[in-house]
């Protein structure tokens, strides 16, 4: 009898290995075998091999493809390369939501189609339990239309970052312990879609869809997914494990090359911060917009939910980011392992940064 209760046990601490080691993991790369069609299954091209996809919008309807697997925290990579040509009012998004209700998080890349001539628009936005109103927009350093570029969110439990092309171009924090909600405990989706905005996203809605150009396509490739798998219990996904590398609290400040990167971004191509909208809230703005405004060791930046605070203690050092299994596991896709050098020529990654924010900058080390 004893013998067998000493199975029973063995038999579920083995069980309960496996579960916490398999709710980590990375996704195949394959479209096919890790997303489903979400809606409009003729308005989707895959390629033979599943690692290219296209979405389409025309007069009938937009597309749209929804990863199998519910998540909960992780790093999150998409390559994309928008539509060409006037693509005003159409809007492609790379995001993560738990669902379509009311209590809905979501945290959500949106790109806003243009005029022929004028750089193409960026939004990021991010909701918890419902409430949203988080916009930020900025303009991106590179025509979009003519490569592709890698589109990234780093989710855990200590912020949000979105970055392009390895460079960060907003964090969002996490205080709920101040009261700011923050999504933490419910489990998302990871969509891509394209679909008819043309009711505010060009030029306020000013600028309305030219149907004579559709069908409007998008195209992706070569995505990476590191992240944890929901398996109903948020306590797996909250551990700062080995798997759960995005938990480490390495990852829970910049290093000193992308705030620097981040400022740069936010001076130049920043051209909406729903921090800085007194119209839009005239008698208090949001709560995330206040905290943490410290005196920084150097000029001050009052920077939305990208507190000053990253600037009062010296950060550690992060040499590679992410430096995690990530990038060992996966070979066959580009991704940038190694943060570029502001200093070097970058492409069509960014430009060096200019001298005059280099100046302004005090970094501790």
């Amino acid at each position: 009898m004893k013998n067998c209760h000493r199975q029973i046990i063995f038999i579920a601490l083995v069980t309960l290995n496996f579960i916490k080691f398999s709710v980590a993991t990375l996704f195949s790369g394959n479209y096919n075998q890790d997303f489903i069609i979400e809606y409009t299954p003729n308005h989707v091209y895959t390629s033979p091999n599943g690692r290219f996809r296209t979405l389409s919008l025309d007069h009938d309807s937009g597309s749209g493809f929804a990863s199998k697997e519910k998540l909960l925290f992780g790093r999150f990579d998409m390559q994309i390369k928008l539509v060409p040509g006037r693509s005003a009012g159409t809007v492609v998004a790379f995001y993560l939501k738990s669902g379509d209700g009311n209590n809905r998080d979501e945290v959500d890349f949106e790109f806003l189609g243009n005029v022929i001539g004028k750089p193409y628009g960026l939004q990021t936005n991010i909701f918890s339990d419902g409430s949203g109103n988080r916009e930020q927009r900025i303009h991106l350093w590179f025509d979009p239309t003519k490569d592709f570029h890698t589109y990234s969110i780093l989710w855990n439990i200590h912020l949000i970052m979105f970055m392009v092309d390895g460079i960060p171009i907003r964090v969002y924090r996490n205080l709920a312990d101040k009261g700011v909600q923050y999504p933490q405990w419910k489990p998302m989706n990871l969509v891509s879609t394209i679909w008819n905005g043309e009711g505010w996203a060009t030029n306020g809605g000013k600028d309305k869809i030219d149907w004579s150009k559709a069908p409007f396509i998008a195209s992706f490739r070569n995505y990476k997914v590191d992240a944890c798998f929901w398996r109903g219990d948020a306590g797996f996904c909250r551990a700062n494990s080995p798997s759960n590398w995005w938990n480490n609290p390495r990852f829970s400040q910049l290093n000193p090359w992308q705030r620097k990167m981040l400022l740069w971004v936010r001076k130049y191509y920043m051209y909406y911060d729903y921090c800085t909208d007194h119209k839009r809230f005239p008698s208090l703005l949001p709560k995330e917009c206040t905290i943490a405004l410290l005196t920084a060791p150097g000029p001050l930046v009052v920077a939305s939910n990208f507190p000053i605070d990253f600037f009062v203690q010296p950060p550690d050092i992060i040499d590679h980011f992410p430096s995690s299994p990530f990038n060992e596991q996966v070979e066959d896709e580009h991704v940038e392992d190694e943060l570029p050098n502001p200093n070097l020529e970058l492409g069509s990654h960014a430009p060096a940064l200019p001298e005059d924010l280099a100046q302004d900058i005090h970094l501790v080390t």
